[in-house]
């Protein structure tokens, strides 16, 4: 009961204030109204079960968020309506004994409604139905048996009408608070189970499940990117590390040590997982290089498309980054329940990625990731190969490193090479055969030559 009515019977049954002003005191048309307020009141307690039928009827017809309610539980709807309409009626007769308890009546149907998704706007206008009938039914009960006590019911309008905006706020917070208790549930749940798919321990059993809840196909193709950034943001806090253009929906999860995203492909195309770039290596070589061997990329047929290895590949350069920031990606796996092996492939990428930053597409650097997926054997196969050349000077081994992986990235041309160090292709092919002479290595061998390579890699990925 609002303060002002609270006040007024009090006057009528408590003790008189402490200190009273001067020249202050209640009239007796405001007696009169509360007298005339809680007759009619009692009049609709003891007609309450035909007032909730009135009020829920009107409910159905009125309010669209409850008629599906009500035609589904109609006894639950009519006892929450009639307990609630019993406890305000009552509030307006003994305020201190009923308030508690409408107060609490009305905090449970805005948790009840907000659990249940009625929307918001429907509670609030089903709550002012019910404030307004109860009000039409004092005004009419008093006209019915007591016309010439009408003019008091003014007086005490306005209290009504604050004790029923007092519960419209209450039942406002108490929906608020449940809708975000669930909303923070329903994130809690979607964290746990992303973690779950990238980790590779959801059940199969709750992929439809999870499906459901995340958005996803369960039987959709997906990659996985790895970001590292140099420096990270709080967990869930700020925008998603790169920004991946108009490629959607993606799902980020912070990781122990970088930020991952379920990228949904969708279904059709070919997957890729086995991919590279599809194109063939440039194998023209000028005169005086060593002739190392050449042969088309073995996966140059492999089946291309929007969900396999164009699309990643596409993703790879639409993406943008803040500088520093490295990027793994994925092959293309099938299947929701393939996001743990995606995750798995999209870490590796992000170990092949330079320390400076940068974005590696795994299908397209699948040696380099041979390497880094197993740092211990890359390391003992960079000493094996690259041993010898730790006895030299430190300035005489990296000009010899520089020159074997410039010639390696140049395809075996002696020329290109040249350039890049600026300097003759004689001088790149006498370096070539010191290189072979301390390290029992024929770049011409192709066996050799892999292994150089791999070593080369695996010294620049691992070192220190």
């Amino acid at each position: 009961m609002p303060q002002v009515v609270r006040s007024r019977i009090r006057a009528l049954h408590g003790p008189p204030p402490v200190a009273p002003l001067p020249h202050r005191f209640k009239s007796l048309a405001d007696r009169e109204a509360v007298a005339v307020l809680h007759r009619a009141a009692r009049v609709l307690l003891e007609a309450l079960p035909e007032l909730t039928d009135r009020l829920v009827e009107a409910l159905r017809e009125q309010e669209p968020a409850y008629r599906t309610a009500i035609e589904t539980e109609p006894t639950e709807i009519w006892q929450e309506v009639h307990h609630s309409l019993r406890h305000n009626i009552a509030s307006l007769i003994q305020p201190r004994e009923y308030r508690d308890a409408a107060h609490r009546t009305s905090r449970w149907i805005g948790e009840t409604r907000a659990e249940q998704g009625v929307p918001l706007d429907a509670v609030m206008h089903a709550f002012r139905m019910g404030g307004a009938m109860v009000w039409q039914d004092l005004v009419d009960e008093t006209a019915r048996r007591h016309p010439e006590d009408i003019r008091l019911l003014v007086h005490v309008a306005a209290d009504v009408w604050n004790f029923v905006d007092e519960h419209c706020g209450v039942v406002a917070e108490a929906y608020r608070q449940a809708e975000r208790r669930l909303v923070w549930r329903r994130e809690n749940q979607q964290r746990l189970m992303t973690a779950a798919l990238l980790d590779g321990t959801a059940r199969i059993a709750d992929l439809p499940d999870a499906a459901a809840m995340l958005g996803l196909p369960v039987h959709g193709r997906y990659a996985v990117l790895a970001v590292a950034t140099a420096r990270r943001a709080p967990h869930g806090a700020g925008r998603p590390p790169v920004d991946l253009g108009a490629v959607a929906p993606v799902l980020w999860h912070a990781g122990a040590d970088a930020e991952l995203a379920i990228l949904p492909l969708g279904a059709g195309g070919a997957s890729g997982a086995a991919g590279g770039s599809g194109a063939e290596p440039p194998c023209a070589r000028d005169a005086g290089a060593a002739p190392a061997p050449c042969a088309p990329s073995a996966d140059a047929e492999a089946p291309t498309g929007p969900t396999g290895r164009d699309g990643l590949a596409a993703v790879a350069a639409g993406l943008t980054a803040p500088p520093g920031t490295r990027v793994g990606i994925s092959s293309v796996v099938e299947g929701l329940a393939s996001v743990g092996d995606a995750r798995r492939l999209a870490e590796t990428a992000l170990r092949a990625c330079p320390a400076s930053g940068g974005t590696v597409l795994l299908d397209e650097h699948l040696p380099t990731a041979l390497v880094v997926s197993s740092p211990a054997l890359g390391t003992a196969l960079a000493d094996r190969v690259l041993g010898p050349l730790d006895r030299l000077d430190r300035a005489d081994r990296d000009v010899l490193i520089e020159t074997l992986t410039a010639w390696l990235d140049s395809d075996g041309s002696a020329q290109r090479a040249g350039a890049r160090l600026y300097c003759h292709r004689n001088t790149v092919l006498n370096r070539l055969r010191r290189f072979e002479q301390l390290t029992g290595r024929c770049l011409t061998r192709p066996s050799d030559a892999v292994e150089v390579s791999l070593a080369l890699t695996a010294r620049r990925l691992l070192a220190g």
